[in-house]
This record gives C-alpha cells, structure tokens and sequence, in this order.
C-alpha cells in the first residue's frame, strides 16, 4: 500500500511450527520483499527464540502468490464505462452502543485491553517471565441490558519454565488484570489464570493459526452478529473489509448522535455492482426515530460505493499492519478513519432533530 496504493491484495498466511506460508493473489507495480516482511513482523511480536515455537530468523518462509484473476477485475476495476464494482458478494454489519467511551460492547473492550497490557509488561520487562503468545476473555453482567460487573476475567499467558504458578497468577492479576478491569471487578469477580497448570510451549509450536480465523474477536466479541468475511491480508476493493468499516463508521455515527442506544448496520453487496443491494438499519427497539428513517439518512448522508468508501475513509493507505492484533474497532487512533464521529449532528439534521 506504500508503494503501490491501487495494488490488488487477497493474501492468506499460515503458521504451524517453525514454518509460514504466505499465500494468496497480488497484482501490484511494485515489488515486496516478503520474507523480510514475515521475518521482520515474527521479530517485532517478539519470537526471536527457538525456544518459543518459532525463530524469526531461522524459521522456513514459504511463498505461493500470483495474480488476481482478470474475470474478478473487470467487474472492480473503474472504467469510462463502467463504476468500480464491490470486489466480492457478500454482506456485512457494523455495530456499535453507548456502554463504552469507544462505542463499543464493554466484554471486548476489556479484552482488547487485557492482551495490550500483557504485551506491554512484557516488551517493558515488567514481568520478565512474560512470551509472545497470550489472550484473554471476559464475561460481563448485564442488567436491564447495562454492564454492571465482570463476572470472569480469562488470561491465558505463555511463560518461562523457571517461573511459579503461584508468581505468575499473582503478576499478572497485579499487573494485568486490575489495571484494565478494577472498577468492573467486585469480591464475586472469578479469575481464571493459566487454569490447564502449564503454558510453556506456546506460539506456532503449539497451535496451527491461519488467517481470519478469528474473525468475531477482530469485531465486537460477539455482540452483534458478522458476515463470515475476515479483513485481514484484503485491499480496500474486497468489501468484506472496506463494507465492514463503513457499516462499524455508520452505526458509530447513529450511536453518538443519540438516534439509538445500541445500533447494528447491515450492507450487502454483489460483485461487480457499486450500490449494495441492501442497507439495513436495527436499533434493537432503543431508536429515537423509526429505523426506515435512519436507514433513509443513511442513504442519504453516506456514499456506499466501494470507491467513495475507500476515498472517505482513505482506506488506500498503509495503515492495516495495527489492525492485525487487538481488533479493528474501538481504537484511539487517528488512522483509524472508520471511527470518527463527524456524521452524527448531519444525521440529526437529517431526521429533523436537534
């Protein structure tokens, strides 16, 4: 996307230990090195040892790439005669409510947060005992359909041999979980550390992962329902992406403009055609006008073409390296276009409020 913002990317990456195997079409003017990306990436995760399931520097690289097929671009490629086209069928849901500061579900928040902080006390040596492979998982109480309190807090932490059960339950609750979850936690909140006894062996060593596998953690935690195309390793063409942004953009917009409490959008698509074939407003009964009129000034007040998606939101960029981890929404960053709020006093306006 540096290089070359127009290039065409649908790239899928395997890892299993010791090996990646990237592999996909890309049609692009400019060239990649991409072991070097791979090794690179391995590196700044923090697998620079053998001992961890994979080595950045001597683990086998393996490449099978070639060109997007030319019956896919003539139905996306802009032409005197011809709208760019949605780069696939398919459809999918943006969503958003008002239990958070980001506008997002308060369960994938807190997780997000949890796998941020375990990687920063380990890349600050916190807790030194600390390796790359971890993730967390948070179950929330809700009453009258608001957060109260957290139930169960999961951390899962991939540590050294020589560390205790005992020291690493209590780090990490010291230095991981309380920071991000203290005000949700209560005497009833259970804690789930490391429960199989054991997390040395971690990383591509003890799981296979593949690309957009886990798409409902890159989402809302699953809040909201999803469209089954994952994001990742995609340019802004593929509407599984560039759609699913836009729909997370307008129902942000309809959530922080008070038109609703909790606001879910669906968009549809068909490939080759630039208007979706559905767009789909649901305000799961909290809306402050009818759900026909919001999705009206939605039609109104966004473009959804593939090509104005991408020119609004300035998806030709390369800003989707910090997508890849901790979730594609709900993120204080101002590459992350798709979160801003400037639409929601044009959406009141448009539905007569003030």
């Amino acid at each position: 996307m540096a290089k070359d913002p127009k290039g065409r990317v649908a790239v899928e990456c395997l890892t299993t230990t010791g090996m990646i195997m990237v592999a996909g079409e890309i049609t692009t003017s400019c060239y990649v090195d991409i072991p070097h990306v791979v090794r690179q990436t391995l590196k700044d995760i923090g697998y620079t040892n053998p001992e961890y399931g994979i080595d950045c520097m001597d683990c086998a690289v393996l490449i099978s790439i070639h060109e997007q097929s030319r019956n896919i671009a003539i139905g996306v490629d802009q032409a005197p005669n011809h709208e760019q086209g949605a780069g696939d069928q398919g459809m999918m849901f943006g969503f958003a409510c008002n239990e958070t500061p980001e506008l997002m579900p308060l369960p994938i928040m807190l997780a997000h947060k949890l796998t941020m902080r375990l990687a920063e006390v380990r890349k600050k040596g916190i807790l030194d005992w600390v390796r790359p492979d971890g993730k967390s998982q948070v179950t929330v109480e809700y009453v009258d359909d608001k957060p109260k309190r957290a139930e169960a807090i999961v951390i899962a932490v991939h540590h050294n041999p020589e560390i205790s059960q005992q020291n690493i339950k209590a780090g990490i609750i010291e230095h991981v979980i309380k920071p991000v979850c203290r005000e949700w936690m209560d005497k009833d909140t259970k804690i789930f550390i490391n429960e199989t006894g054991v997390f040395c062996i971690g990383g591509p060593e003890a799981d296979t992962g593949v690309t957009g596998r886990k798409i409902i953690v890159d989402t809302y935690g699953g809040m909201g329902r999803h469209g089954g195309g994952a994001f990742s390793g995609k340019d802004p063409t593929k509407v599984d992406r560039s759609g699913a942004y836009m729909a997370r953009y307008i129902a942000k917009n309809i959530v922080a403009a008070g038109l609703a409490d909790k606001c879910e959008v669906q968009l549809a698509y068909s490939i080759g055609v630039a208007q979706p074939v559905s767009v789909l407003v649901n305000t799961f009964g909290t809306g402050k006008a009818p759900e026909e009129k919001i999705s009206e000034a939605v039609r109104k007040v966004f473009d959804l073409r593939p090509r104005a998606i991408i020119d609004s939101l300035k998806l030709n960029r390369p800003i989707y390296r910090k997508t890849a981890a901790y979730g594609h929404f709900g993120r204080n960053d101002a590459d992350f276009t798709w979160e801003k709020t400037d639409k929601a006093q044009v959406l009141k306006k448009e539905l007569g409020l003030k």
